[in-house]
C-alpha cells in the first residue's frame, strides 16, 4: 500500500517530488497523483495520528472495493451538505442510509460506525462540522481593532473610521461597515444595515460585552442595554452575549475581524482619504471582494455558500426597518420639564422630583414612569428658546395664566362692573404693550375671588373718584378697610364692658381725676 501520510509529510517539509519518491519507494507519477488527490479532497499535513493510510486510500480512491466486502459506503459529501439544513441530524441521515443500503442489497454500518466514519472523514478533509453552526441560527458582531484614517481637505486634520463586522458562522458570509465612532447610535444602525444586507435575521445574536450593548454579563445574570434589547425584540432575535474571557464563543467573528483587517484595512493602507464618504465607499467595495472571493479549500465563495446553504433559513425582515432609540434617565425639575440635550419638553406636573425614563428617536421623544408611557412629544430638530409645553401638563393656576389675554380680561371685567372695567382698561393700555398689564389684571381677579365682585366694584369706583391712575395696592387697601369695623364710629358709654375701668379723664395731664 502507498504510504500516503509519509508522502504528505515529506512534501510539507519542502522535499521535491523526486526526493519524496525516492524516500517512500514509489514512482514520481504516484507521488504527483497523491498530491493532486490530496488537494482535491482538502487534505493537508499535519493529519491526525489515528487516521490510517487505508482510510486515506478509501477517500482518494472510493471506487476501489475490498475483497469480500458488502458494506455500503456512506456518501460523506452528501452527509456533510445535508447536516447544514435545519433539523437534520446524523441519526436521521443514518436511517435514510440504511434504507438505501437494504434496497441495493448491501449491508449498512451500525449507527456508531456511521457517525465515527463521518467524523473521521471530516477530520481528514478538515471540513467544517455543520452540526456546530446551523444555517440562519447565529450572527456574531464586533468592532474591528484597526482603524482607517481620513483627513479634512481644508484643515488637514486627521480623523479615524472604525469598522463594524457581522459574520454568519455557517456560510462565513460577512458584513463590514465604516463608522465615524463606536457609540450606541452607530452600533444599532450597523445591526440594521447588516440585516438588510443579509436579507434576513438570525435566531440568535452574539455580541461581545461592549457597554453599548451589554451593561453586565455575570455568572448569574445578563443585563442588556435597553436600546439593544429593544432592537432584538423588534427583529425577533435573541441576544446571547459571549462569555467573559471566552473568545471561542465568537471565534468566527474574531477570524472575520482579522480577515477584514487584512483585506480591507491593510489593503487600503496606501490610500489617502479626504472624507468619510470616501472611506465608506472603499470599505463597501472591499466587502464585495471578500464575499465573492473563491474559497481556498472548497468550491464556491461566501456569497454562494450563503445563497445555497443559509439564506432560506433566515428569519424574514420586518416591513419597516428599525428606528434606533436612545434611553436616558432624568429627574423632573420644578418647572416639570425634561430635556433631550437640545430642547425642553413638558411632563405632568405631579412628576416633579420623580425619576423618569426618556426614549429618544429621530422624530419622537417618549417619557416613561415605572414602566408606563406617560407622554410623548414630536422631537424638534433645531434649538427652540421656548420649551414645548402641553396645557394638560400644567397646574390649574399655570394653565389659567397660559390662557390670559386682553379680550379675556375685558370680558371678565364687564361681568364685574363698569368701574372694574375702567380699571382693567387702564392696566392694559398704560404700558408699552398689553402684556405689561396682565400681572395687575391677574391680581384684580384674585381680589375678586377673595372679597367678592360687589366689594371689588365698590373699591374700584371709590378709587376712580380720587385718582385717574388706579393701582392694585390702593384697591387692596380700600378692600381691607371696607372689611374692618368703622374706626370713626362714636364709642358707646358701656365701653367698660371691654375691660376699661378708668375713664378718659383719669389719663388727663395732672394726675388722677378728682
Amino acid at each position: 500500500m502507498v504510504d500516503y501520510k509519509e508522502i504528505l509529510r515529506l512534501i510539507s517539509m519542502g522535499y521535491s517530488l523526486r526526493q519524496t519518491a525516492a524516500s517512500v519507494g514509489h514512482s514520481h507519477h504516484t507521488v504527483k497523483n497523491v498530491l493532486e488527490l490530496a488537494k482535491k479532497h482538502g487534505v493537508e499535513w499535519p493529519i491526525n495520528e489515528d487516521v490510517t493510510n487505508a482510510e486515506l486510500e478509501k477517500l482518494f480512491y472510493p471506487e476501489r472495493k475490498t475483497a469480500g466486502s458488502h458494506y455500503a459506503e456512506p456518501d460523506y459529501n452528501y452527509i456533510h451538505k445535508e447536516l447544514s439544513k435545519k433539523g437534520v441530524t446524523l441519526t436521521l441521515l443514518w436511517n435514510e442510509y440504511c434504507e438505501r443500503a437494504y434496497a441495493n442489497g448491501e449491508i449498512p454500518y451500525m449507527s456508531t460506525q456511521f457517525g465515527d466514519k463521518y467524523r473521521r472523514w471530516a477530520r481528514v478533509t478538515k471540513a467544517t462540522m455543520r452540526v456546530t453552526h446551523k444555517p440562519g441560527d447565529t450572527m456574531q458582531v464586533d468592532w474591528a481593532g484597526g482603524t482607517i484614517p481620513y483627513y479634512d481637505s481644508v484643515t488637514g486634520d486627521e480623523y479615524k473610521a472604525y469598522l463594524f463586522v457581522a459574520a454568519l458562522p455557517c456560510s462565513n458570509y460577512l458584513y463590514v461597515e465604516a463608522c465615524t465612532d463606536m457609540k450606541q447610535e452607530n452600533w444599532l444602525m450597523c445591526h440594521v444595515h447588516a440585516y438588510e444586507y443579509f436579507g434576513g435575521v438570525t435566531r440568535v445574536l452574539v455580541p461581545d460585552n461592549l457597554k453599548t450593548g451589554v451593561i453586565a454579563n455575570t455568572r448569574y445574570e445578563t443585563q442588556l442595554n435597553e436600546s439593544y434589547r429593544e432592537l432584538a425584540e423588534y427583529y425577533g432575535t435573541a441576544i446571547v452575549p459571549a462569555r467573559v474571557r471566552k473568545p471561542q464563543d465568537k471565534g468566527m467573528v474574531e477570524r472575520s475581524v482579522n480577515f477584514s483587517t487584512t483585506w480591507i484595512t491593510a489593503a487600503l493602507r496606501e490610500r489617502k482619504f479626504f472624507s468619510f464618504a470616501e472611506v465608506k465607499d472603499a470599505v463597501a467595495e472591499g466587502l464585495e471582494v471578500i464575499n465573492t472571493k473563491p474559497f481556498q479549500k472548497r468550491p464556491g465563495s461566501r456569497r454562494e455558500a450563503y445563497i445555497s446553504e443559509e439564506k432560506e433559513f433566515m428569519l424574514p425582515l420586518p416591513k419597516r426597518p428599525y428606528e434606533p432609540s436612545v434611553w436616558k434617565q432624568q429627574t423632573v425639575g420644578n418647572d416639570y420639564l425634561i430635556s433631550d440635550g437640545l430642547n425642553k419638553y413638558s411632563v405632568p406636573f405631579d412628576l416633579i422630583g420623580e425619576q423618569v425614563q426618556i426614549r429618544l428617536t429621530k422624530d419622537l421623544i417618549e417619557v416613561y414612569f415605572r414602566g408606563s408611557r406617560i407622554t410623548s412629544h414630536k422631537r424638534l430638530e433645531n434649538y427652540s428658546i421656548q420649551p414645548i409645553v402641553k396645557p394638560e401638563h400644567m397646574p390649574d393656576n399655570h394653565r389659567e395664566y397660559l390662557n390670559y389675554n386682553s379680550d379675556e380680561f375685558r370680558r371678565w371685567a364687564e361681568n364685574v362692573g363698569g368701574s372694574t372695567e375702567k380699571v382693567v382698561k387702564y392696566f392694559l393700555i398704560s404700558g408699552s404693550v398689553p402684556e405689561q398689564g396682565y400681572k395687575a389684571c391677574v391680581s384684580l381677579t384674585k381680589l375678586s375671588k377673595r372679597y367678592g365682585k360687589k366689594k371689588l366694584e365698590a373699591a374700584c369706583e371709590r378709587m376712580l373718584t380720587f385718582s385717574s391712575t388706579p393701582s392694585i395696592r390702593t384697591i387692596t387697601t380700600l378692600l381691607k378697610n371696607s372689611s374692618e369695623p368703622n374706626k370713626h364710629a362714636v364709642a358707646s358709654d358701656d365701653s367698660n364692658k371691654y375691660g376699661i375701668t378708668r375713664g378718659a379723664a383719669y389719663w388727663k395731664k395732672g394726675g388722677e381725676s378728682k
